[in-house]
């Protein structure tokens, strides 16, 4: 079982759905480096609606316009572990923003590979 709790570290990466890496989603190479590199967890989230250094306004309200949608990847673990991946980053986005937010985690806890879902018990578990 993991567990995170204390002190820790936020990055969030602000990137276009269309970004990609290797003809793949750049979200995607994001998270699956994350989680090669051993962090905690990464999510990622789409925008509605957006801009950035571009000033072009992407949004899901216009057909027209509901390309390259903003998306947020969001990783959270030690400072240590979070900085030791920075350099990842640098290879992999170009173009977006990279942020990082000290935070405090509260409650984090991982279930071992193999176990159920979240909140359930195995046969002989109370």
């Amino acid at each position: 079982m993991t567990s995170l709790t204390g002190r820790a570290l936020r990055l969030t990466v602000y990137i276009g759905e269309d970004d990609t890496w290797h003809h793949k989603p750049l979200y995607s190479e994001i998270v699956h480096r994350a989680h090669a590199a051993g962090l905690a967890g990464a999510s990622v989230f789409r925008g509605i609606e957006g801009f950035g250094a571009s000033s072009r306004i992407h949004t899901s309200r216009l057909l027209s316009l509901s390309e390259d949608l903003p998306v947020a990847v969001v990783v959270v673990d030690t400072e240590e572990r979070v900085r030791a991946f920075l350099p990842q980053l640098d290879e992999l986005v170009r173009e977006g923003l990279v942020t990082l937010d000290e935070c405090e985690v509260v409650r984090y806890v991982g279930r071992a590979a193999g176990q159920g879902p979240a909140g359930s018990h195995g046969e002989g578990s109370p």
